[in-house]
């Protein structure tokens, strides 16, 4: 077990495996409309060809969202994202989350720049210009299915603009809309998510692994629903993590559909399952017992 822990450092670069039939992020997904103007750049045709980027700031928030529920799970508490001092519209809302499980942003470490602080601050950083371990990249997606590389962090997905209308419910009217609202959508996202550890600790993947087997459970809670439009089903988020055993080739064959997996792939998820994610979970739990303590 000790030589799985040490070897936590071999894995700088993970990818989590996501898969939602509808994500609606608000006005910030960003596509490439303007790279081939001979191409099908309507988008509002569904046959179109736009590729984009999904950012990370969602992505990152959905993730540390549940890192949270799974630090509480254990009995400890997470540092809230939002400093004490800042100027909250709802003071209230902020003083019943550190009720919640919660503690003041940075208030687990004496200095930001020396102490590791808790477990999630150790994650994110933040305060006091510290940055924090683990970097979140954005998600390119694209249409064409063979111009997706799963080993940079990709994904196929089918750009959108819809048009959502609210209509007048008077039977004279009818159903003359009232108010239009247009909205960006990526359906039928299938891909993986890259997270780079500028420091790896053993934790860190216990932390990982427990979180999004925790997200893909509550995938329909409406608070850990990805980005928008949850009511609408948007955002459930099918997840988790792709076996960091694999090599690239073993990478780009989880999203052949041709393909099963291979003996070798069989026996590394074997010893991931055995060996190194029990061994991980183990050190997360140890440290959040040394930070309550």
């Amino acid at each position: 077990m000790s030589e799985n822990i040490e070897s936590a450092a071999a894995f700088q670069d993970v990818y989590v495996r996501i898969r939602t039939d509808l994500l609606v992020i608000g006005d910030s997904i960003l596509t490439d409309r303007h790279h081939a103007s001979n191409g099908n750049y309507e988008d509002d045709d569904p046959q179109n060809q736009i590729g984009g980027i999904i950012p990370a700031f969602p992505l990152s928030g959905w993730l540390r969202h549940g890192m949270e529920a799974v630090v509480q799970q254990y009995g400890g508490t997470a540092c809230h994202p939002g400093e004490s001092n800042a100027n909250f519209k709802k003071r209230d809302v902020y003083d019943r989350d550190l009720d919640a499980g919660y503690h003041e942003k940075g208030a687990c470490v004496d200095d930001p720049n020396a102490d590791g602080g808790c477990v999630i601050f150790d994650l994110f950083g933040g305060f006091g210009g510290v940055p924090g371990k683990v970097m979140r990249r954005p998600i390119k997606f694209n249409p064409v299915r063979t111009a997706v590389d799963y080993t940079r962090g990709q994904a196929e997905g089918h750009y959108r603009r819809l048009t959502r209308h609210v209509a007048s419910r008077n039977a004279d009217d009818n159903r003359e809309s009232l108010r239009s609202v247009e909205l960006d959508a990526v359906a039928n996202l299938d891909g993986c998510w890259q997270l780079s550890f500028r420091e790896t600790k053993p934790e860190f993947l216990g932390l990982l692994c427990e979180s999004l087997e925790y997200l893909d459970a509550h995938n329909t809670d409406f608070i850990h629903q990805l980005g928008g439009a949850r009511n609408f089903g948007a955002g459930i988020v099918d997840t988790h993590l792709i076996n960091p055993l694999y090599e690239d080739h073993e990478l780009k064959r989880v999203f052949n559909r041709s393909r099963g997996t291979t003996k070798a792939m069989d026996e590394k998820d074997e010893q991931w399952a055995s060996e190194y994610r029990p061994a991980f979970v183990d050190a997360l739990e140890t440290r959040i017992e040394e930070e309550t303590a």
